[in-house]
């Protein structure tokens, strides 16, 4: 059994906007709200046979079930896209992070077995132990010394497209005219 020293997540987590973390030289990556525009690499694993129970007689026996097995791989690749669209793929697409690969699989794998029925306990934790190794859950993002960067471009359009409602502008000059202001 492991003894002293720092463990991940082992007391408070780091605050990279603290003068402490200035003078460790701490930052975190800022990745883009927008997400990854590039494209999704070729899905590493091979394909998952979905096995179902048979019997005849005494005797019994798994075989594939082709259309589960495609609707598997279905959802696996729908959910492998998906990932590769999220701010945090911009990091995985780095050349120093290509050992990531099989570890970001490994969690839409295990992702969608969760949503079946035939997830275990084991199943659902190791799901959320992969989330945090790639980056998905705010504790994997500090882990990985990342950053989701606010979009503050984006904020302002939205802000500046929002309809005002009737009546502001006649309220509006009310109040410069009532400070003495111009209308």
């Amino acid at each position: 059994m492991a003894r002293g020293g720092a463990r991940n997540r082992s007391g408070p987590q780091s605050d990279p906007t603290s003068a402490r973390s200035d003078r460790r030289g701490l930052s975190f990556t800022a990745l883009p709200a927008h997400g990854y525009d590039g494209t999704a690499p070729a899905w590493p694993l091979p394909r998952r046979a979905v096995l179902t129970w048979r019997t005849e007689g005494k005797e019994r026996w798994q075989e594939t079930d082709p259309d589960a097995t495609e609707q598997v791989a279905e959802r696996e690749a729908e959910l492998w896209s998906w990932a590769w669209r999220t701010p945090q793929a911009w990091a995985w697409a780095q050349p120093s992070e290509s050992w990531r690969l099989h570890t970001i699989a490994m969690w839409v794998r295990t992702y969608v077995l969760c949503e079946s029925s035939e997830a275990s306990a084991a199943d659902k934790g190791s799901l959320h132990r992969f989330a945090d190794q790639i980056g998905l859950t705010p504790a994997g993002l500090k882990e990985n010394g990342w950053a989701i960067a606010k979009d503050e471009v984006a904020a302002k359009a939205a802000e500046r497209a929002e309809p005002r409602p009737e009546g502001d502008d006649d309220e509006l000059a009310a109040r410069r005219r009532a400070i003495g202001g111009t209308a």
